[in-house]
């Protein structure tokens, strides 16, 4: 047992000072700063407006499909403790129907 506490400690030791080596390798050169600001300032940002920019163009309302009463879907085998009791904790109701349809859709 004591074998292995000690196999373990050396090993433990020896990574720790790999990565010791490792980060302070990265920590004091410059050029890895450089290049992490340039990733950040040239790849990154315009790639969260690209996304913010197409998610804008390409939002559209939608029209509800149609409400089909499935017996396996929107089972409640008891009421809900919040609310009326009837709609889930994140409920929308442009996107989410209740058991009996989509609400303010009256069929």
């Amino acid at each position: 047992m004591a074998l292995l506490g000690r196999f373990s400690s050396s090993l433990l030791r020896s990574v720790c000072q790999v990565q010791n080596r490792q980060l302070s390798a990265v920590a004091h050169g410059d050029q890895g700063a450089k290049t992490w600001k340039l990733l950040t300032f040239l790849v990154a940002l315009p790639g969260v407006g690209v996304c913010m920019l197409n998610m804008f163009l390409k939002h559209h309302s939608h029209d509800n499909p149609e409400f089909v009463p499935y017996t396996h879907l929107r089972i409640r085998s008891k009421r809900f403790p919040w609310g009326d009791g009837n709609k889930s904790l994140f409920h929308n109701s442009h996107v989410n129907a209740l058991p009996d349809g989509y609400e303010g859709h009256e069929e």
